[in-house]
C-alpha cells in the first residue's frame, strides 16, 4: 500500500489520522469527511464544503493522542470560530504540524471501538468493544483472529457487555449489523494483506443513525 510504503521511507512510526483514514476508505470502512488544510482559507474552504459544525485537529504523523495535547477544537459553528480555532491550533502545535484536519462534526451517543493487533502466536487479531473514554476503565472488549467470517463478526457483538447499545437504543435506531459486520472482516483483511502494519486502533466508531463512522483512527507501522 502506497501510504504506508511512503511512510515506511520516511522512518515514521505512525500514519497521520488523515492517512490512517485513507488506509481505512481503502477497505470500504466509513470514515468521516476530512481535508487537510495548509493555510486559513484553504480550511475556510474545506469547512464551507464539507459543512458546519466541523472540528479542528492538529495533523502529523508524530501526533497520536491529539486531545491529551490540546490539538482539537470541536463544534465549529461558523467562519468566525473556525478562524479563531485554527490560529489557536497553529500556535499550540507551532513547529510540530504538517497541516490542520478539517473534519465533519459526528454527533452520536454511541461511541463503540475496533482495532487490530498482532498476537506472537496467533498473527493479526482483530478488537471490537466499547469505545470513547470508557475503553480502557471498562475494558468491555472482545478479540477474533484473522481472517473473520461475518459469523465471527456478529459473534463478536453478542459478546460484549454493552452489546444493548447495538439496538435500538433511546430514540435512535438499531446499528447496522452489516455494516459493523464489514468493518471487523475488513480490519482482518488489512491485517492479512499488509504485514508492515502492526496495530489498527479505531476509538471512536461513533454509530451516525445507524452507520459506524470511523471518527478517529491510529495506523500504527511495524518497526523496521
Amino acid at each position: 500500500m502506497q501510504i504506508v510504503e511512503d511512510a515506511l521511507k520516511r522512518g515514521d512510526k505512525t500514519l497521520s489520522e488523515f492517512d490512517s483514514k485513507q488506509v481505512l476508505a481503502q477497505y470500504a470502512i466509513p470514515v468521516t469527511k476530512e481535508h487537510v488544510a495548509r493555510d486559513l482559507d484553504a480550511a475556510k474552504s474545506f469547512a464551507k464544503e464539507i459543512g458546519y459544525p466541523v472540528v479542528l485537529k492538529g495533523h502529523s504523523s508524530s501526533l497520536a493522542h491529539k486531545t491529551e495535547k490540546n490539538m482539537v477544537e470541536l463544534n465549529i459553528e461558523d467562519e468566525a470560530g473556525l478562524t479563531k480555532a485554527y490560529q489557536a491550533l497553529v500556535k499550540r502545535g507551532e513547529g510540530q504540524l504538517d497541516g490542520i484536519l478539517v473534519q465533519e462534526m459526528v454527533k452520536g451517543e454511541r461511541e463503540l471501538v475496533a482495532g487490530l493487533v498482532r498476537d506472537p502466536q496467533f498473527g493479526p487479531c482483530v478488537m471490537f468493544g466499547l469505545g470513547g473514554i470508557f475503553t480502557e476503565v471498562l475494558k468491555d472488549v472482545t478479540f477474533r483472529v484473522a481472517p473473520l467470517e461475518k459469523r465471527d463478526a456478529l459473534e463478536m457483538m453478542d459478546e460484549i457487555r454493552a452489546r444493548k447499545l447495538l439496538d435500538t437504543f433511546r430514540g435512535k435506531p438499531a446499528v447496522d449489523r452489516d455494516v459493523l459486520a464489514n468493518v471487523l472482516i475488513s480490519l482482518g483483511r488489512i491485517g492479512l494483506e499488509n504485514p508492515e502494519i502492526a496495530e489498527i486502533d479505531i476509538n471512536p466508531l461513533i454509530i451516525k443513525g445507524a452507520t459506524p463512522v470511523a471518527v478517529d483512527a491510529l495506523v500504527v507501522l511495524k518497526k523496521a
